[in-house]
């Protein structure tokens, strides 16, 4: 084992920026040996990424990703460009023996990610690590949500209510990015915002979705392309040429679970006055938990085990050291924030390569999300009839 673990980041964009910090930030405050060290960062322009590798704090950087794969110094490959692309930089870096963290969803279809969950799985033969970087299960108030979920505290799970409400295309003159273009993203709002809500649900339950009714919407279908490179949320000029959007603006499904629970999912980017409203409740026959990333620290739980006289939903403000990713960070009662989930993603790829522990979600479980998205299209498309998700078993 070398004594740094080096991490090539392939994307410039709002993903490479927050892999950056999390690589920069976790053996600061992590006891990881060997720890990672962000050492290039590739983007398909050399300029920008260069400007972008000074401004990151990365030392080196490059164009091509084919060549940051093959190199003998590089550990790990963070993948953190559009879904396009993730599937041909994975199964290369995979190929070469790196290990592979790759932001979700893992692919835009179902064959794209079976064919990378196919290797990681070969790979793992070979000692190779692959993860998928849904970062809010490093929540720690979400993962106190699945310690007491798994410690039967809710007992037999009845129903999963998950909304995930965003603002930042409500104008029509929002600008084109290529989060609205299927060539590049594969879905719009189902899979950029969607697959996290279906993620969580399935972990925290422990329970596959095997069937979905869904409807999905396009609000507004053309945009106003951008002259320069704008984030989310940028303007552009509303008298510019206009781009046609190819994917959905939000989506609304309910779903059945393998353990007999009820699910009802929404997602749009479109829901005015909510920035990043991501939102998930369990009901169980023993209580309930509730959580909103508005308010990221708290956890609303509910024992009906209690008397009476006792019960109702209680908040419990997760900064204690005893729960989870808490005790590495500021004394209780100071909370975290957005980033601290990245970190808390590279801390857990950095201890699955270093000391076997396992890998989550792996390329499996991320592939199973992708066979999520692809019923919920599939039923919006027959009118939202019930349609089964493939390979999923009730």
């Amino acid at each position: 084992m070398t004594t740094r673990l080096r991490v090539a980041i392939i994307g410039t964009g709002f993903m490479g920026r927050m892999h950056a910090h999390a690589w920069r930030t976790a053996p600061r405050f992590f006891d990881l040996s060997p720890a990672p060290e962000a050492a290039l960062l590739v983007g398909s322009d050399a300029d920008r990424t260069a400007a972008a590798a000074t401004e990151f704090g990365i030392p080196e950087s490059a164009s091509d990703w084919r060549s940051a794969v093959a190199r003998d110094d590089i550990d790990i490959v963070d993948v953190c460009t559009p879904g396009h692309t993730h599937a041909e930089i994975a199964l290369a870096a995979l190929a070469a023996g790196k290990h592979v963290l790759c932001e979700k969803p893992l692919a835009n279809d179902v064959a794209d990610a079976d064919r990378m969950a196919d290797a990681a799985a070969a790979a793992a033969e070979r000692g190779v690590v692959s993860m998928c970087g849904f970062s809010y299960r490093r929540t720690p108030a979400l993962a106190l949500a699945k310690k007491l979920i798994d410690d039967g505290r809710l007992g037999q799970i009845r129903h999963v209510r998950a909304q995930y409400l965003q603002d930042w295309l409500t104008s029509p003159d929002a600008p084109f990015t290529w989060r609205l273009d299927r060539a590049r993203a594969g879905s719009g709002t189902l899979g950029d915002i969607g697959a996290h809500s279906i993620d969580t649900a399935q972990w925290l339950t422990g329970s596959a979705i095997t069937g979905v009714s869904a409807t999905l919407r396009t609000f507004v279908e053309s945009r106003p392309r951008m002259n320069a490179h704008v984030g989310l949320g940028g303007s552009a000029d509303a008298d510019a040429p206009r781009e046609q959007v190819t994917v959905d603006d939000a989506v609304a499904f309910t779903a059945s679970f393998a353990d007999g629970a009820l699910g009802v999912f929404e997602a749009t980017r479109m829901a005015a006055g909510h920035r990043n409203a991501n939102r998930i409740e369990v009901n169980g026959e023993l209580g309930s938990i509730a959580f909103d990333f508005s308010f990221m620290n708290e956890l609303q739980f509910h024992d009906a085990q209690l008397p009476s006289d006792e019960q109702g939903f209680r908040r419990i403000d997760v900064t204690e050291p005893e729960h989870p990713y808490a005790g590495a960070w500021w004394p209780a009662g100071h909370g975290l924030g957005y980033e601290h989930l990245f970190t808390h993603q590279a801390v857990d790829f950095v201890r699955a390569v270093t000391e076997g522990v396992p890998a989550r979600p792996d390329f499996a479980e991320a592939a199973r999300v992708q066979r999520v998205l692809a019923a919920v299209e599939a039923s919006a498309a027959s009118d939202s009839r019930y349609t089964a998700v493939e390979g999923a078993r009730a």
